[in-house]
């Protein structure tokens, strides 16, 4: 059995270069009314970012504290852990307590984030309400030729970083609100200069954009920042980069600008761990407001459902794998997902969507995910009489009260053989088919759909719409 982890965290990553007051207010007031939509005892981090990246030490009531981190760079989990003061001490100390006899619970560099930086809600409210009513724009002055200094990707690695070091195996939620694209260190999407232009759809065809490409890989990598990185070996460092597990730590994006914001090199880390992408044109539209809301929507209070009566109906670390039996194979699915790079023996060679595999992870997910999955039946022979196919989904994921649960889905139904009618019409077979009778004109189509929307992201528009 997999141990409780816990009830979820979420970690505000909060933009500050925003050029009027009232953005800032409008989003601390959202931000505020979003703490007291969640579980007293759900975990809350905050940190902010400008030109430089501040991390606020919650569980410090007499006086606002923070660390300042230098924007320009990227942070490993080992890194934050020294800049931030937890380098283990704690686990010295209960070492030496173990040898003289004593007992002492855990402790490590790990240990002292999830008790400094992140509070449970009940504990720390008041603390995050004053820091968000204090929050000011970034005071870094920027000349009138420059964009304004935002580290954007600096901030996310600090936020994965520190979940990976607390928390690697408990469900959280990065929840970045920028107003902005990033032009300052690692996942900048435009130089800090006015007169370079942002990247355009021609840019982007004739790929003569020179930030794309490594914001993109960048954004990636934060999908798992424990990931090791060896130049010298670089078959074993891919291996290591593979994702051999679901998500745990969702990130969420809502970017409120009338500006681009480099959604697009980011999405490959929304994507990759199921978060949510959210575009408005202020923190004040109703878009925005409803849109956080939502996330934090519960089951309804059910007496005769109590494991999920008023429980927040987010999942994180879901994963689906998908077994059948020997007529026909899997060949890939296409939504939230990433491949797992399971290989089985019900694994088709023709591949669709994120194919290759039989386990896809979906990270974070809620009643309303949805996944296509597509097959491929591989004996073209006709089958006997009554003999039947199997279909079997398993999902596991971890619930929003830190229990693991895994339900599995069993399909059963029989095979048909078309045969010619010997006497009538050529078609009268398949005019008295079960199979047109079954046939779910709706599922067909929305699988085409997102069959077609897939190709468009490799293919050009024109040949798919002659597909």
């Amino acid at each position: 059995t997999v141990p409780e982890q816990g009830p979820p965290c979420f970690v505000f990553v909060i933009d500050t270069c925003s050029n009027a007051k009232e953005e800032l207010s409008e989003l601390a007031d959202s931000l505020s009314q979003a703490l007291n939509l969640m579980p007293p005892d759900a975990l809350v981090g905050l940190i902010t970012y400008g030109t430089n990246v501040s991390v606020y030490e919650l569980a410090s009531e007499s006086i606002s504290k923070s660390y300042i981190l230098r924007g320009n760079k990227e942070y490993s989990p080992g890194r934050v852990g020294e800049l931030l003061g937890c380098s283990g001490q704690a686990q010295i100390q209960q070492q030496q307590q173990q040898q003289q006899g004593q007992q002492a619970p855990p402790a490590g560099p790990g240990q002292e984030v999830l008790e400094r930086f992140f509070v449970p809600v009940s504990e720390c409210s008041f603390v995050v309400e004053s820091i968000l009513e204090d929050l000011r724009k970034d005071p870094w002055p920027c000349s009138n030729d420059k964009r304004t200094a935002r580290a954007t990707g600096s901030a996310l690695s600090v936020a994965t970083s520190m979940l990976h070091m607390a928390i690697p195996r408990r469900g959280a939620r990065v929840m970045l609100f920028t107003g902005g694209p990033c032009t300052s260190g690692p996942g900048a999407v435009v130089s800090r200069l006015k007169e370079d232009d942002m990247r355009s759809h021609a840019d982007l065809a004739k790929k003569a954009e020179p930030l794309h490409q490594p914001a993109c890989d960048y954004y990636a990598s934060l999908a798992n920042p424990g990931a090791t990185k060896d130049k010298k070996n670089n078959k074993k460092s891919k291996q290591q980069q593979q994702q051999q597990t679901a998500a745990y730590h969702v990130v969420d994006i809502f970017a409120c600008s009338l500006d681009q914001v480099g959604l697009l090199e980011m999405s490959t880390l929304v994507e990759a761990t199921g978060g949510l992408m959210v575009l408005g044109d202020s923190f004040g539209q109703s878009v925005f407001k409803e849109s956080l809301r939502r996330v934090f929507n519960r089951y309804p209070e059910d007496a005769n459902d109590p494991h999920n009566g008023g429980k927040m109906s987010m999942v994180f670390g879901a994963s689906l794998e998908v077994f059948c039996s020997r007529e026909f194979k899997v060949s890939g699915a296409i939504g939230p997902v990433t491949s797992l790079n399971k290989r089985s023996t019900c694994v088709s060679d023709l591949e669709i969507g994120k194919g290759g595999t039989s386990a896809w992870g979906l990270g974070g997910a809620d009643p309303n995910t949805t996944i296509a999955v597509y097959f491929d039946v591989t004996n073209p022979s006709p089958l006997p009489e009554g003999k039947r196919r199997y279909i079997q989904f398993l999902t596991r994921y971890q619930h929003s009260s830190g229990r693991t649960r895994m339900r599995s889905t069993t399909l059963c139904g029989p095979w048909h053989n078309a045969t010619p009618p010997k006497d009538g019409p050529a078609n009268a077979g398949v005019m008295q088919s079960p199979v047109r009778a079954s046939f779910d004109q709706e599922a067909a189509a929305v699988l085409a759909a997102r069959m077609a929307v897939q190709q468009t992201e490799t293919d050009d528009v024109a040949d798919v719409l002659r597909w």
